[in-house]
């Protein structure tokens, strides 16, 4: 007759080989679409960049790094590059010290119905399409009959040519950008001011310590979670945004307003250049990846309470 402990041992044997099976059959599906959607993608991407790769060719020819090396001699390359950064440089920065404000403000209003009245107005941008919103953008920075510029001319000013200056292009398209993209982190925000425990800010009037200290040494602190989780989102979705340059510029004027993710659209299904887009697509890649882990390392925050 087997002993207590080994019924013991074998009861454990028994739950471990439950929760494996468990484990296997629950992530099994999950790898496979990851497999299926993100590794294989990758790979063939990468693959392609080393092919002069025409899908209306029979014809594709290995060129090695030859589209990589292009890519250095391109002008239009470098001036979408430039582009990119400049757009994730005022744009990112720009969504978080907005929505951090507008979190802030929420969060002090009491009536639980009209905080919540506000969140859902500023999300409810967020459930439009962005193509959609940029078409309706597109009618409101129209130099001749847009709203902006009747609104000018109604109080004395000139009007401006939201998406035909080469100076105001970019900005326009970040303006569009930032009010359609705003509703996600407020509520994001939001979630992280609500965890704050209380007891902080209560501490912080005893000492008579004012808003910006109480801002400065306790909310922003205590948020550098929630702010790490959002800057490295809100980088990764802007440099992948297509739609709103596509519609509202097209690149356009003089290639001031051309990123990465349209580039590598115009050459994959405009010119068929299949080979070159996907040496662009591994350069943002790369780029994703590489800014994913500086803000991961650079942003650590180690507290708790």
């Amino acid at each position: 007759m087997p002993s207590k402990e080994n019924q013991h041992q074998k009861t454990l044997s028994d739950l471990y080989k439950k929760k494996r099976q468990f484990i296997f059959v629950t992530l099994t599906p999950i790898m496979v679409l990851f497999m299926i959607f993100f590794v294989i993608p990758i790979v063939w991407g990468l693959l392609l960049s080393l092919y002069q790769y025409n899908p209306l060719n029979a014809n594709s020819p290995f060129v090695g790094l030859e589209n990589f090396k292009e890519l250095l001699r391109d002008d239009v390359f470098k001036k979408t590059f430039w582009n990119t950064f400049k757009f994730i440089i005022i744009a990112v920065p720009g969504n978080i010290f907005l929505t951090l404000f507008i979190a802030i403000g929420i969060s002090k209003i009491r009536s639980r119905f009209f905080q919540d009245t506000f969140r859902t107005l500023y999300f409810l941008p967020c459930i439009a399409p962005l193509a959609a919103s940029a078409v309706v953008w597109s009618t409101l920075f129209n130099s001749d009959r847009g709203l902006f510029n009747m609104i000018l001319t109604s109080i004395g000013f000139s009007g401006i040519d939201w998406l035909t200056d080469p100076t105001m292009a970019m900005y326009s398209v970040i303006i569009m950008t930032l009010w359609a993209d705003m509703g996600f982190n407020i509520v994001i925000f939001i979630a992280g001011l609500n965890a704050i425990p209380e007891m902080f800010y209560e501490a912080a009037d005893l000492d008579g310590a004012g808003k910006w200290d109480r801002f400065r040494n306790i909310t922003v602190p205590l948020l550098s979670r929630t702010t790490l989780f959002i800057t490295i989102m809100t980088s990764l979705s802007y440099f992948q945004m297509f739609p709103q340059f596509q519609v509202l510029t097209n690149g356009e004027p003089q290639n001031e307003t051309r990123v990465l993710a349209l580039s590598i659209y115009d050459h994959a299904f405009k010119y068929f250049n299949m080979g070159y887009a996907s040496a662009i697509a591994t350069v943002l890649f790369l780029i994703i990846l590489i800014i994913t882990i500086i803000q991961l390392r650079v942003g650590k925050s180690n507290w708790e309470y």
